[in-house]
């Protein structure tokens, strides 16, 4: 082919392309929308396989079949027999088929001194009633454990409201120096005042003493009575029965705003303004004849108008009533709380129980025991058989029928969010005969002396918080 040609058809090759496709985009119409096609069903395939229904999953701890060793200080009637019946109620009607062995070990000395030994043998309870300082120092040698995971266990702990109804000394008054929860309390008692309201009124008062002046005031009155009348036996008193025990002077203490410990809880501290002022107010009553001592519980002195006012434990209630039948008194007579330059106060006195390490399973058996017992509905059932008092608001209401019965034990029951509690460290049981003491110096020595009285404690307290803690 000649080179002439050859250029011919190449030229028409690459032209006649363009002009096809310039004019099919000048006279071609939109192409019709595609016809549907069928789509082929899917293949017939297996249906999936049902999943079959499962047990809901177990625990991590099973509880179930566990025996509770719980080791008690209730051994004297109708305490005893109100224990034993809530342990009966709790085995026969918890779900888990736990069964609580109650043994009474005799009273807390006695207790302690059971457990301290067992902690030697090994042979050793699930749950023991004894003092906080007790439970920290058991606490101190891993014997007493935390209780705080469980009262915190998404599953089987308290709920946020339900830790907010105890009222917050009795919650938080068995906390160990290292912040472990190392009691859970119960019940409650406190050192309290009896006051007589039919002898006050005769003495032309309205009411029982809200303020250090005004019961200074009624104390005298009673005094200044008693020293005035025919009856030369009962000179010397119709005041005030002082007695400078521990738990007397921690009483005052608290309502003067004083505290036993440092804020941080690292050493005792007597020696400040606080209790100064109370240690300075019982000796001024004291020294002008306001009060007087007695040999043993003042119950009768009480009873027979030789004391306006004495201290005691509320548990001391049936006594008060006896010394009054004996005397043929039908005075009405009330519990009121300690006066301070603090506002008022009472000493409350937490009937604790703590858990003793073993293994998951009963120590969840043990704390659901606990957990239960300290429902409002146990408490209440407890209460109504030891006069105690309440660790939660809720109980209140369920005693209103109790309450109606025994009106001295209700004038307490306005107490109770006053209680505060003493230290629940190991060294305590030493500091408290070392307060003790102190005191029966301050009240038979001289004013100007408190102030290094309260500084010698201070030393004293801190050897013996070095030798234990």
């Amino acid at each position: 082919m000649s080179k002439k040609i050859f250029t011919f058809v190449l030229l028409i090759a690459l032209v006649l392309p363009l002009t096809l496709g310039a004019c099919a985009a000048k006279e071609t119409e939109a192409p019709p929308p595609p016809e549907p096609t069928e789509v082929p069903p899917p293949a017939p395939t297996q249906p999936p396989p049902t999943t079959e229904p499962t047990e809901p999953p177990m625990p991590a701890v099973d509880p179930s079949g566990q025996t509770v060793v719980f080791w008690h200080v209730w051994y004297s009637e109708p305490v005893k027999t109100g224990m034993v019946s809530l342990v009966d109620e709790f085995n026969a009607t918890n779900e888990w088929d736990i069964t609580v062995e109650a043994l009474d070990q005799g009273n807390y000395s006695d207790t302690e001194d059971l457990m301290n030994a067992a902690i030697q043998s090994g042979d050793l309870p699930d749950l023991v009633v004894a003092y906080g300082n007790a439970l920290a120092n058991w606490h101190s040698v891993e014997t007493i454990i935390d209780l705080d995971p469980y009262i915190d266990d998404p599953d089987w702990g308290l709920t946020a409201e339900q830790k907010a109804d105890f009222y917050p000394a009795a919650f938080n008054g068995a906390v160990a120096p290292d912040g472990a929860r190392v009691g859970f309390p119960i019940s409650q008692s406190a050192e309290v005042l009896f006051y007589n309201d039919t002898w006050g009124q005769e003495l032309g008062f309205a009411g029982p003493p809200t303020t250090p002046a005004e019961f200074k005031e009624q104390a005298c009155a009673g005094a200044a009575y008693n020293a005035a009348d025919d009856d030369p036996d009962n000179d010397g008193t119709g005041g005030f029965v002082l007695y400078a025990g521990a738990s007397q002077v921690s009483a005052w203490g608290f309502a003067y705003g004083a505290t036993h410990l440092t804020p941080d809880g690292s050493a005792y501290d007597f020696a400040t303004p606080e209790w100064q002022a109370a240690a300075e107010y019982l000796k001024e009553i004291w020294d002008e004849g306001c009060a007087f001592p007695t040999e043993s519980y003042p119950n009768p002195e009480f009873a027979t108008r030789k004391a306006l006012i004495v201290n005691s434990s509320s548990v001391g209630l049936p006594y008060q009533l006896a010394a009054f039948e004996d005397a043929e008194s039908t005075d009405e007579w009330e519990y009121i709380p300690f006066p301070g330059d603090a506002g008022q106060a009472v000493n409350s006195y937490l009937q604790t129980v703590g858990m003793v390490g073993s293994n998951p399973e009963r120590e969840l058996a043990t704390w659901l025991f606990l957990k239960w017992f300290t429902s409002a509905e146990a408490q209440a059932k407890w209460i109504e058989s030891s006069a105690y008092y309440p660790t939660r608001a809720s109980t209140v209401p369920l005693l209103d029928a109790y309450a109606a019965e025994h009106p001295q034990w209700a004038s307490g029951l306005d107490l109770v969010p006053l209680g505060e509690v003493e230290p629940a460290i190991a060294s305590w049981s030493s500091v408290r005969r070392l307060l003790q003491s102190t005191y029966a110096e301050i009240i038979q020595g001289t004013p100007d002396q408190i102030p290094s009285l309260l500084a010698e404690l201070n030393e004293a307290a801190a050897e013996a918080m070095a030798e234990m803690e």
